[in-house]
């Protein structure tokens, strides 16, 4: 089950559960060091793919309207649901969302190198050469609002 709230929506139990697995992927297993909860987090769009039965988070990403256009970060899977097409489910809903909720403004991400094939296969494109951030390599990618 997809569930979008803004933050002021959750339950304090539910951004807790967000937050915790935020930081179990983006800084322990990635041992990258930095502030990943942000003040975005006060201003953005939370998805979450939810298991049916447990209720359970198996996949999470934001979204952040920017000035001039959208974008999602923070795209993650939890380790025990990896491999079976969560990420595909979780990235049409961020695009559905942002197609009904956004009309007309085109999708920017800072994604992470090895997933530009991914980022590609719904469109995006690459706009910036491979940068180094918190030591990890990304590019600038954009989906135009006509490709969405």
């Amino acid at each position: 089950m997809i569930d979008i709230k803004k933050t002021d929506e959750l339950t304090p139990q539910e951004l807790v559960t967000i937050f915790k697995e935020r930081t179990r992927v983006f800084v322990v297993e990635q041992t990258c060091y930095y502030q990943e909860v942000d003040d975005d987090d006060y201003h953005c769009f939370h998805v979450r793919l939810l298991n049916d039965q447990t209720n359970e988070l198996m996949a999470y990403s934001r979204i952040m309207q920017k000035d001039g256009y959208v974008t999602f970060g923070r795209v993650l899977v939890v380790e025990r649901f990896r491999k079976q097409g969560l990420g595909k489910q979780l990235l049409s809903a961020v695009l559905a969302f942002i197609a009904a909720n956004f009309p007309g403004q085109d999708v920017e991400i800072e994604a992470q190198a090895h997933l530009t094939k991914f980022y590609g296969s719904f469109g995006f494109k690459q706009t910036s050469e491979v940068y180094l951030l918190d030591n990890i390599p990304h590019c600038q990618m954009r989906l135009t609002a006509a490709n969405i």
